[in-house]
This record gives C-alpha cells, sequence and structure tokens, in this order.
C-alpha cells in the first residue's frame, strides 16, 4: 500500500471526486482518500506517476508522503489551524462593523454619522466594503468552489461561494437601484430598496463557514499531536563505535550491526542488543511498565526506550522502520488514517450530494418567483438551500467524530487500531486494560516502611535517603519522595557505589550502609525468619521490598509499588455492572499483576506479556 499526501480538498464530496478519478486509473485495486487527514492509501500496480496525474486532472494536488517536500507540507499544515483563527478574527470585527449598520443602525436606533443619515446610498456604499473586505479575507473559498465547478465536480466551496457570490451581487444591484432612486427624488422607493440588502448574509455565511474550518483544522491538529509526540521518542543523531572510537552520527546513517553507545539519560536510537555494560531502562513509552527494566549484556533493547543509569554498548539489530516504535507510530497512523463503514457511506452520497443541493436551490428560487414573491424573497430562499444543506453535517461529521475520538484516546493514552475498530466498540462486550498507567497510577511510590527490631522509621528512612539519593532509580526516587515529603534531609554519603541488578552502597557517618534486594542484603547481615516471610507477603501483594542494612545490622524494609488509582476500583465495578467483561493486560509479571487484580476488582489477568502481545 502507498500512501499520498492530497492538497486543495475541502469536503467530502472532494474526496469522493479524488476517490473516483484514482480508482479509474489503471492497475489500481484500492483507493482509500481520508478528508481529515489529507492522506490516500492506494493499492495496486499503478506507478506514483500516474496516480499524482490523475488527483491533478481532478482538480487537486497529490505528492508521495515518503518524498523529502513532505516535510515542508506537514510544517505548512502545523500552521494551518493558526490561518483559518486570523482569517475568522478579521471576518468578525468586519461583520461586527457591518451588523452595527445594517442592522444595529436600521433596527435599533444605533448613531451613525450625520451624513448616513442624508444618503442611504452612502449607507449601503459603507455595507458592500465592509462585505466586500469579508469576502477577500476569505477569497479562498471562491477560488477552490470555481476551480471545482470547473472541473464538473462541485464542492462545498462550491456551495458557500455561490451562495455568498448570489448575496452580494443581488445587493449590489439593489444598491445602484437605489441611487437611481434617491438621485430621481423617489424617496419612498429607496426606502424600500433599502431593506433588499443582503450584504451582512454574504459576509456572515464566509465567517461562520470559516468558525467551522477553524474548529475542523483545531481537532485535526490534536490528533497529529500524538503522532508527533511518538516521533519526537527517537532521538536524533546515535554514538557508533568505529575502531574503539565514538562518532556522533545521523539516525538515518545507522546499519544493522553497527555498534552504539548510550550513555545515562539518553534514549536507545534503534532496537539492539547490549554488548556490555549493564542499566536501568524505561520502556514505559513502549510497554506502559512504569519500573525500569535492568539490561545486562545479552538483553534487547529498543528505540526510543529511555537508559536512565549505565553505560552501555549495543549492537543494532533492527534499523529504521523495522524498529519497534515505528510499528507502533505506523498504527496510529493508519488509525488516523482509515475510514468507518458508516463514513464510507456518507461519502457515497455527499459525491452525488453536491449537484443535487445545486439543482434544489434553483427551483426553490424559481417557485417562489412563479408564486409571485419578490427576486430578493426568493433569492433569500435559495441561499438558504445552498447554504444549510452544505454536505458538511453529512460528510464531515463522521470523520470529525472518529478524529476526536482518536485524538482524545491518544491523549489519555489510548490508541485505536483503526476507525471501523471504534465504530464498532459500542458493541464491545469485553474490556482489556492496561495495569500501569491505567488501573494503576504509573509512578512507583512507598506503600510500607517497617523498621526492624531497636530501629525508628525516621531512623530507616533518614539512612535510606541518604544513599537513595545518590541513585537515579525510579524505586530510588519513591524513597527520595517519601523522605522529602517527612521533612527529613540527606546525610553527607561517601564512597557511593551502586551495583547493577543488586542495589547501591555508601558511607554515612562512619557506617557502611546498604540498600538492595533480599539476595544483596542477606550478604551483609542476618535476616530473621520472620522478615522472610513478610519480603514473601509484601511480593505476593505486588509490592517491591527494598532491604537496608548499616555494617552487619539489618534497618528494615521499605516496600516500593505502582499504586492502584483510587478510581480504578469503582470504574471497574461500574463496567461490570454494566455487562462487560473485565480483564487486565500487562507486562509485568505474574504475581505483581494478580495482586493489582485483586486490589482492582479484575478477575481475569494477561501478564508477562510484549508490547506486540
Amino acid at each position: 500500500m502507498k500512501r499520498y499526501n492530497v492538497t486543495g480538498m475541502s469536503c467530502a464530496a472532494c474526496s469522493a471526486r479524488v476517490e473516483k478519478a484514482v480508482s479509474r486509473v489503471t492497475g489500481v485495486t484500492s483507493c482509500s482518500v481520508n478528508l481529515l487527514t489529507n492522506t490516500m492509501d492506494v493499492e495496486g500496480t499503478a506507478t506514483s506517476e500516474e496516480i499524482i496525474k490523475a488527483v491533478e486532472n481532478a482538480g487537486y494536488g497529490a505528492y508521495d508522503k515518503d518524498e523529502k517536500k513532505s516535510v515542508k507540507h506537514d510544517k505548512n499544515a502545523d500552521g494551518e489551524t493558526r490561518k483559518f483563527l486570523i482569517r475568522f478574527i478579521i471576518s468578525a470585527v468586519f461583520l461586527t462593523l457591518l451588523m452595527y449598520f445594517s442592522m444595529g443602525h436600521a433596527m435599533f436606533g444605533f448613531p451613525v454619522p450625520h451624513f448616513l443619515h442624508e444618503s442611504r446610498t452612502a449607507l449601503g456604499i459603507i455595507e458592500l466594503l465592509l462585505s466586500a473586505a469579508v469576502i477577500v479575507i476569505n477569497q479562498k473559498f471562491f477560488i477552490s468552489g470555481s476551480r471545482a465547478a470547473f472541473h464538473l465536480a462541485p464542492n462545498m466551496d462550491t456551495l458557500v461561494s455561490m451562495g455568498a457570490a448570489a448575496a452580494f451581487i443581488y445587493s449590489t444591484a439593489i444598491l445602484f437601484a437605489l441611487s437611481v432612486a434617491e438621485a430621481g427624488g423617489r424617496a419612498e422607493r429607496a426606502a424600500t430598496l433599502a431593506h433588499e440588502f443582503y450584504f451582512e448574509a454574504a459576509a456572515m455565511i464566509l465567517t461562520l463557514v470559516t468558525l467551522g474550518k477553524t474548529l475542523e483544522s483545531y481537532s485535526k491538529g490534536k490528533t497529529t499531536n500524538a503522532i508527533k509526540s511518538l516521533m519526537a521518542l527517537t532521538p536524533k543523531n546515535a554514538s557508533i563505535i568505529v575502531d574503539g572510537k565514538e562518532t556522533v552520527v545521523p539516525i538515518e546513517n545507522v546499519k544493522i550491526g553497527d555498534i552504539f553507545a548510550v550513555r545515562p539519560g539518553e534514549s536507545i536510537p534503534v532496537d539492539g542488543v547490549v554488548l556490555s555494560g549493564s542499566s536501568a531502562v524505561n520502556e514505559s513509552a513502549l510497554t506502559g511498565e512504569s519500573l525500569p527494566v535492568d539490561k545486562a549484556e545479552g538483553s534487547a533493547v529498543s528505540a526510543g526506550t529511555l537508559n536512565q543509569s549505565g553505560y552501555i554498548v549495543c549492537r543494532a539489530v533492527r534499523v529504521g522502520e523495522d524498529t519497534t516504535l515505528y510499528g507502533i507510530i505506523k498504527s496510529v497512523e493508519e488509525a488516523a488514517a482509515t475510514k468507518a463503514p458508516i463514513a464510507k457511506v456518507a461519502d457515497k452520497v455527499s459525491g452525488v450530494f453536491v449537484p443535487t443541493v445545486i439543482g434544489i436551490a434553483a427551483i426553490t428560487a424559481a417557485v417562489w418567483l412563479i408564486l409571485g414573491e419578490t427576486v430578493g424573497y426568493a433569492l433569500a430562499r435559495g441561499i438558504s438551500v445552498l447554504v444549510i444543506s452544505c454536505p458538511c453535517a453529512l460528510g464531515l461529521a463522521t470523520p470529525v467524530a472518529i478524529m476526536v475520538g482518536n485524538g482524545l484516546g491518544a491523549k489519555n493514552g489510548m490508541r485505536v487500531k483503526n476507525a471501523a475498530a471504534l465504530e464498532q466498540t459500542c458493541r464491545a462486550r469485553i474490556i482489556a486494560l492496561d495495569q500501569t498507567g491505567t488501573v494503576t497510577s504509573g509512578e512507583p511510590e512507598v506503600t510500607d516502611v517497617i523498621p526492624a527490631e531497636g530501629v525508628t522509621e525516621t531512623e530507616l528512612i533518614s539512612l535510606a535517603f541518604a544513599v537513595e539519593n545518590r541513585s537515579e532509580h525510579p524505586l530510588a526516587r519513591a524513597v527520595v519522595r517519601r523522605a522529602e515529603k517527612q521533612g527529613i534531609s540527606p546525610s553527607e554519603v561517601e564512597n557511593f557505589s551502586a551495583i547493577p541488578g543488586s542495589g547501591l552502597e555508601g558511607v554515612v557517618d562512619g557506617k557502611t550502609v546498604r540498600g538492595g534486594n533480599v539476595n544483596f542484603i542477606k550478604g551483609f547481615a542476618r535476616i530473621p525468619e520472620g522478615v522472610t516471610r513478610l519480603i514473601e507477603n509484601l511480593a505476593g501483594k505486588g509490592k517491591t521490598p527494598l532491604l537496608f542494612s548499616a555494617e552487619d545490622r539489618l534497618l528494615g524494609i521499605i516496600a516500593v509499588a505502582d499504586t492502584v488509582k483510587p478510581e480504578s476500583a469503582k470504574t471497574i465495578e461500574n463496567l461490570r455492572n454494566a455487562g462487560l467483561r473485565v480483564i487486565m493486560l500487562t507486562g509485568d509479571n505474574a504475581r505483581t499483576a494478580r495482586a493489582v487484580a485483586i486490589e482492582a476488582g479484575i478477575d481475569e489477568v494477561g501478564s508477562d506479556l510484549l508490547p506486540g502481545e
């Protein structure tokens, strides 16, 4: 499947026109155009040149999304909302002035300069100029609408421009008639004609449609922000090791088999395997799990994840579009670009809707004229049909709803596979929830502080704070936050060192203080049988017990865990009461997952899952 960006589309009729044009190209087996993302997915053997030419012949533009120039177009798209907003604000200012002179003065007696009281022609000229200003500001509607009509494919812009132009041209003709009446001294005739102006209608049509375009562009931008935030995870450069020397190269130059280094605080550039060194890597961007994963020789690392502690040297195994991160980005892009079944139905209808509406508008105006109404009365009804019936609601409401749904989901950490999946959620009977960040808060916190016999809680936290304050590990950060919350200040530490995968140690007030897992601490201090059972009990509840000792004396245990959100249990209960079967999925280990599930009220759990699972 090949993806293209399409330019010049303004409504569902445009996207339908492009789809028909490309579908007729020899070799094209499938074509799907998405209006809100301005993208087109094409399958088949037709060349890019043939496809682009078909789009251009239909009156629009297209370019290969993978081309370098697409970067420029994407940057221009970022400012689309701002351009529409500026157009709307300026149009609204002129419209307000126009409404003051046309409605405010005539209906409510708002004050105007004295010479305007004496000349209705002068007042009409001011209305014409203000209305013309709004037309010039929004000239793109007229350009796009005229071009579409020239290609015998009228679109929404055609309807809008026809409605506004009809109102403006009719009002201009009335203005000439009014000036002739005033010049001939027929004051009564001039007064009657003064009520036939529709300058404000022309300006109002353009201003309101511009407002709609602004909101539409904003909703599109909110969705694409999710994709941009994912793309931002990939670093721009990588440190390649050649002949023992590190060289910084652009990420595009990294090849499979290259050896690269990653320092603490840097993002891993490509998927690889660790050759030397050890570290804790934050993989939450891919897996959602808040606790870092310890990496040592032979461990796999993924692009976009964050190296938090040690210096590691790795070999590249997947680069560019083959990385796990790119796979996730691609799935989000495809979700935004796909169409729901209901949207395809709307596109088919809107493809013939515009010419039908133009015909109905003409018939409406003609019928009122036949019934003896004035030209102004008939014209107003015809314009109403053009504007009210434009296919925005039909052709845009469904994709806008899908895009906003995708955008809100991405903003809250939920990604939708495709538009069809989003449409089917109303028929869902099973809800699968991610554990970390969804059921839980996504950040480790201290849950239990258990001092050993003869040790106070303050003493345990104070000594633990002293050594953990020197570490960047998220579990250490949880201990530090707890100590700071209690107003404890860190003591000076000498000879600090971290033992990867085990713990850390340092000298505090002349004593060697150590902190880490049970296997590490029991090599220096005796752990009573009762404490061992307590450790197993904490681990069974999904908590990570951190043990601390001073010389050969056990200080106690500080348990850390990713806590269940306060609202999770109630939300899950509501889902179950609604008849939904709730399952929790996680990359965490089975024991921790089961403990979280019990607390949250979930019966079914899938644990130890990889991102792809």
